[in-house]
């Protein structure tokens, strides 16, 4: 039988972020970055088990070159990286869990062996002394939480130097001892300055030459950061406005500039893009842009948060609007604006009632 790999890509950090932050958003930007890695995998690895921090991959009876192994590594911790410098410079959320998740890490731990497989409830898992080995290696000796380590077994089969050298690895031998038992293992640590991380669209503050057409203000009983939470949240939607069929959008993303979500009214789909704008010092701001609302060509509506005390901020709510053709102006001097205000005076009051329920 030929050997097989086993290949275990751990996010560092996992449990102090965990522990440490909100949940929900520490969940989504977990689950979010193990779907990265999955998204990642060049090799045709086959998924084992998600370990909660963990993705546990292996390929059966092959083992990649090693060109292919270390372009596996590298694209794991490229992808990884890409992401979380996205999430970094496209938040709008103050949580901890979303200020902090740029301080997350990777390591991967890669071995090889002769694979026994176990069967549970019809599924198929690899089972046995290789496998035991493997996440092993996840506690070691190495002294950093961002590394790819391959155990010494591996670097035999495709001939790997414990000295290779190049502008992404830096390898070093280690060893440790597992129940009275010495594995020794190649590692190299990972600077992600020298990765080539993949671009991502930052849209640009909106900037308009002309106060809002619309602007009203309402304080609430609850902290700035919390209700912003209750309107970026798009599951928390239907609680407090009207005549939405429905919303479709990522239930595992947290809200971010570039986000989109669905509006579904009376059948139609409007298409809602997050974006944002200078705000003033000390106030968090969300906003949301559409081309798809009748009787506009443009549509921009933000929600501006000003904490007045530690339970208590006033909301903002700024909408602007673009209307080309002379038909359209009319429609909305005559009627359009009217509507507008009333529909988010209407939104607002069944948002205090919403927040009123939750405090």
């Amino acid at each position: 039988m030929s050997k097989s790999l086993l290949f275990i890509p751990d996010i560092s950090g996992y449990t102090k972020f965990i522990q440490t932050t909100e949940v929900e958003h520490s969940q989504h930007v977990i689950s979010e970055l193990l779907e990265v890695l999955l998204n990642a995998n060049t090799q045709d690895l086959k998924l084992a088990e998600i370990e909660g921090d963990a993705l546990f991959f292996y390929k059966e009876n092959d083992i990649p070159s090693q060109e292919n192994l270390l372009a596996q590594i590298e694209s794991m911790f490229t992808a990884f990286y890409s992401h979380l410098k996205m999430l970094e410079k496209n938040r709008i959320c103050p949580c901890n869990a979303c200020a902090t998740a740029p301080n997350l890490q990777l390591k991967i731990v890669a071995h090889s062996g002769n694979l026994q497989h176990i069967e549970v409830q019809g599924t198929r898992k690899p089972f046995g002394e290789q496998v035991i080995e493997a996440h092993r290696l996840l506690k070691n000796s190495v002294d950093s939480d961002n590394y790819a380590l391959i155990s010494r077994t591996l670097a035999l089969d495709i001939m790997l130097s414990p000295y290779y050298s190049s502008k992404i690895f830096r390898f070093r031998q280690g060893s440790d001892s597992y129940d009275s038992r010495e594995i020794d293992y190649i590692y190299s640590i990972i600077d992600p300055s020298e990765l080539k991380l993949r671009p991502f669209d930052k849209p640009n503050n909106v900037y308009f030459d002309k106060p809002p057409q619309i602007k009203i203000k309402k304080e609430f009983p609850v902290a700035a950061e919390e209700l912003m939470e209750y309107i970026t949240n798009y599951s928390y939607r239907h609680n407090w406005t009207e005549g939405i069929d429905r919303l479709e959008y990522n239930e595992n993303e947290v809200t971010r500039t570039g986000s989109e979500h669905i509006c579904v009214v009376n059948g139609k789909h409007l298409n809602f893009t997050t974006a944002t704008k200078e705000v003033k010092q000390g106030s968090l701001i969300y906003g949301e842009f559409t081309t798809s609302p009748p009787p506009v060509d443009e549509f921009y509506q933000f929600y501006i948060f000003t904490p007045i005390s530690e339970n208590s901020c006033e909301l903002e709510i700024e909408l602007f609007w673009t209307a080309r053709s002379p038909i359209k102006k009319l429609i909305m001097t005559l009627f359009g604006k009217k509507i507008f205000k009333k529909n988010i005076e209407k939104a607002l009051m069944g948002l205090l009632t919403f927040v009123e329920s939750k405090t």
